[in-house]
């Protein structure tokens, strides 16, 4: 690629991170409670009034809310701090103040909420469901006025109650794409090729490694139920040594946590002329292993893509060293289109067998920043 053309790419791959989000830590807090109002009533005609000061209102809450119109938390990296409206006081004659109004923050449908305290992090919600809402800081109570104090006994109560605090708390979003197939494989491997051919999404595809920069989200439609879908999550590519960041790392691989399963495509061209024809899938089964064991569980498709750059002959010697090695694998061409009527209608099939998995937790660090010896120490929780 010449230099005049590398420029504006690198150009176009920073953007388009920037767009894309999937992790912010902000801080939250509710509104306080107004406070009760010390009031005595003064009407003409009416000898000896009592009290008559009416309570504060409530504070307003900070509700979250999951919004399947976004895909991205990048909102939330330009402003990290979000406060409800105060309670209003009370007034006299019985008057209550105004309920603060409550704040409500848009999230794309699949985020993970995460307080972080002192002991560490901790789930507070998944938001899995779109129009899904959680109350993650209440509003302070509003403070009693002099009037609910009265009694036989205190028949002029000077005082009344001041409203209480609302909650303030620290949280990291943590967004984790709901899917119902992951597409991962080594880079060039004809990922994109292959979402693009299944669905009618519209990936940047070029020769080059790492073209697929971000997850890319493709829609099956069932020909004959157009209600039924598949929802299919292309994943930037891994190489040898991901779990230490070579790469794009394992950064994108919390958006196939929640996927029924994994289609595993493997290029022709990656395929060596002697030894393991399959070293391709260890390499990348290794990297799935070192980020997280619980990801060799999941049911795998492998798929071996690019066949149309194969002989007859070879793809035959393929098919029985698969078939030696008790492998079901598919052998297609996303770019020719062969092979993927196989293919997708084993997905569909799958689809009814295998249920949704829970999205895998990860806790990270906290640093407190100590005010008697202004140092920071670290707290890491494991769940």
């Amino acid at each position: 690629m010449g230099r005049s053309k590398v420029l504006p790419f690198l150009f176009y791959c920073v953007g388009l991170c920037m767009r894309f989000v999937d992790e912010a830590t902000i801080s939250v807090k509710a509104g306080s409670g107004g406070h009760g109002c010390v009031s005595f009533r003064r009407e003409k005609f009416v000898p000896r009034g009592g009290p008559d000061g009416g309570n504060g209102g409530e504070g307003g809450s900070i509700i979250l809310k999951a919004d399947s119109r976004l895909l991205s938390l990048y909102d939330f990296r330009l402003k990290r701090r979000y406060e409800a409206k105060n309670g209003s006081c009370g007034q006299g004659s019985q008057c209550d103040g105004k309920k603060g109004e409550d704040t409500f923050l848009a999230l794309p449908v699949g985020t993970l909420v995460f307080e972080r305290t002192e002991d560490g992090e901790f789930l507070l919600a998944d938001l899995s469901n779109a129009d899904e809402e959680f109350f993650v800081a209440k509003g302070g109570r509003g403070g009693k006025g002099n009037e609910h104090f009265k009694s036989s006994t205190m028949r002029a109560p000077r005082f009344s109650q001041k409203g209480e605090l609302g909650e303030e708390k620290s949280l990291r979003l943590e967004l984790k794409i709901l899917a119902d197939i992951g597409i991962i494989g080594l880079p060039n491997a004809g990922k994109s090729t292959l979402i693009s051919q299944i669905s009618a999404a519209k990936p940047k595809i070029a020769a080059y490694p790492f073209t697929t920069l971000i997850p890319n989200l493709g829609v099956v439609i069932d020909e004959n139920d157009h209600t039924n879908r598949l929802v299919v999550a292309d994943i930037p590519g891994l190489i040898e040594g991901a779990h230490i960041g070579h790469g794009l790392g394992h950064r994108f691989l919390k958006h196939i946590e929640r996927t029924r399963f994994i289609i595993h495509v493997l290029s022709f061209e990656d395929i060596p002329q002697k030894g393991n024809p399959w070293a391709g899938f260890d390499l990348v089964n290794e990297e799935l292993n070192a980020f997280d064991q619980e990801f060799m569980k999941r049911h795998q498709i492998l798929v071996v893509n690019k066949v149309d750059l194969c002989s007859e002959e070879k793809l035959t010697e393929l098919k029985e060293q698969a078939k030696k090695n008790n492998l079901n694998i598919y052998f297609i061409s996303a770019k020719e289109k062969s092979g993927l009527d196989a293919l997708v209608s084993t997905m569909w099939n799958l689809k009814k067998e295998i249920k949704e998995h829970k999205p895998l937790i990860h806790f990270k660090e906290v640093e407190i920043q100590s005010k008697e010896e202004n140092s920071v120490e670290c707290v890491y929780v494991n769940g």
